[in-house]
């Protein structure tokens, strides 16, 4: 092991990023050294992580992000997890595409309460050609306008759909990973791990930034955790957004009766994310509505600086507006008031 690897694991800092020490981040960290870092004792482990996060990003502002579903139920893929797959019977509704008129308003009324970053998801395996994703472009085009970042999840994309969002004002796609390549199959047979690293890789080829993450809690192995981390670690450069999702269980799905998840696991997680990806936004994402005040305390000191705020993400519920108003307040935080870092 190198001298610099080694400096990481034993003070908590990714040594590498210092430019005084050796100029770059590091995206060569292998499973056993993220597993050493992820089972760490808890209070080592949150300290290591908050030592990196103040080093890279403001101690106690959290930037609010907003999901709006655009297009909702129906879609082919059969994550186990999803209550929008057309292949379980959850109750969700099928709709068609939101015309951008009340997009655009739901991005207005996003800005008014203080999101900084608006996120539009569709229901697809791939994204369509034709007059549906001309209206998602013409949406992301009106919404880039009001000065707030665009992300958007539609599945997969092609080269050219990537660079039209671009061209439009796209800020940031998300396209998750979910968990490790070796736990994948128990969860989704409709797409393959390559082509999801594919579209990301064009995303990137596009010039827009990444926000890909993963799922906790659908059966997968700490050593599992592992290997999502080392993953998006491995990607070069690393994702600007790493969503860390709890599974928010869906009657209907095959995952509707799985066991509950130890919270302890989503702070071991955002933080090991947070000492491998230094610059990255961590989010604390789906689940929160299962997690106690003093759980999400946690993971915020363990270096979350993100949360998706409203009543509700994408078809799951999340926290109302007033309440994470008043947690934030509660905890001293803040709400990021723009983009520190351009593009992330």
């Amino acid at each position: 092991m190198d001298e610099c690897r080694h400096r990481t694991l034993r003070s908590g800092y990714n040594a590498n990023v210092h430019e005084s020490n050796c100029n770059s981040l590091r995206f060569d960290w292998t499973r056993q050294e993220i597993a050493e870092l992820y089972h760490l004792p808890l209070p080592e482990l949150l300290f290591r992580a908050q030592q990196v996060h103040r080093e890279f990003h403001p101690a106690n502002e959290v930037q609010m992000c907003r999901l709006l579903s655009i297009k909702t139920g129906g879609c082919p893929e059969d994550c186990a997890y999803c209550p929008q797959s057309a292949h379980y019977q959850t109750g969700v509704e099928r709709q068609s595409l939101m015309p951008t008129g009340e997009i655009v308003a739901a991005a207005e009324k996003a800005k008014a309460e203080g999101a900084t970053r608006f996120c539009m998801g569709a229901a697809w395996r791939q994204a369509p050609n034709g007059q549906e994703f001309e209206s998602v472009v013409e949406s992301v085009r009106v919404v880039a306008k009001m000065g707030m970042e665009v992300c958007c999840t539609l599945g997969m994309l092609t080269d050219a759909q990537a660079q039209q969002l671009k061209e439009a004002g796209l800020t940031a796609y998300n396209h998750n990973l979910d968990t490790s390549p070796e736990f994948y199959g128990n969860i989704i047979s409709t797409r393959t791990y390559e082509e999801r690293l594919q579209t990301i890789a064009a995303v990137r080829r596009a010039g827009v930034t990444v926000c890909c993450g993963g799922i906790l809690g659908m059966g997968e192995s700490d050593a599992d955790r592992a290997g999502l981390l080392h993953q998006l670690a491995s990607l070069n450069p690393h994702p600007e957004s790493v969503p860390i999702n709890m599974l928010v269980r869906a009657e209907g799905t095959p995952l509707a009766h799985q066991n509950d998840l130890d919270p302890l696991v989503m702070v071991r997680t955002i933080a090991t994310a947070r000492i491998v990806m230094p610059r990255s936004r961590v989010r604390l994402a789906a689940g929160r509505t299962q997690m106690s005040r003093e759980a999400m305390l946690l993971c915020f000191l363990a270096g979350a600086n993100s949360i998706f705020y409203g009543e509700k993400l994408l078809t799951t519920p999340n926290p109302e507006p007033d309440d994470d108003a008043e947690l934030l307040r509660d905890l001293g935080l803040s709400p990021m008031k723009q983009a520190v870092h351009a593009g992330d």
